[in-house]
């Protein structure tokens, strides 16, 4: 687990690597238009308690954008995301990412380029469902 000056849940990494870590810091200084855009408005999800990482390590794999309290993973996809073989990667990246619990949800960058309110009426939506109190526990925070 890697100190980030504050205590941090050791499952909110799921074992991953101290290299992840490092290739994960280098994403985000890097990101795409749609991942900008859409960061900008996941973090307005803060005063909610909903804390979204960009470029976040998970296992094996680096997320796009990871909130731990509701076990969601958005992924945002750009042209390399069409073609059979990535989609097939990214079919079984996301089967598992569930195996753990986590959900996994993707969009375009065209979708969040040119449909800003759609796609966050999506993510609103996903979010009120992993956050029903059917599906937490009694007690149960998720995070």
């Amino acid at each position: 687990m890697v100190y980030l000056g504050k205590a941090i849940e050791r499952d909110m990494y799921l074992g991953a690597k101290p290299k992840l870590f490092r290739l994960a810091l280098g994403m985000r200084n890097n990101p795409t238009e749609a991942e900008e855009i859409l960061w900008k408005h996941l973090k307005k999800f803060r005063k909610d308690g909903l804390v979204f990482r960009r470029q976040h390590p998970i296992d094996i794999f680096i997320a796009d954008f990871y909130c731990h309290k509701i076990k969601v993973i958005i992924e945002v996809d750009g042209d390399v995301h069409l073609n059979d073989q990535t989609q097939e990667y990214d079919d079984g990246r996301s089967g598992e990412l569930e195996r753990f619990g986590i959900k996994v949800i993707r969009f375009k960058n065209e979708e969040i380029i040119n449909n800003q309110k759609l796609v966050l009426q999506k993510i609103k939506s996903i979010i009120a469902e992993l956050s029903s109190p059917s599906l937490l526990g009694e007690g149960d925070r998720r995070g």
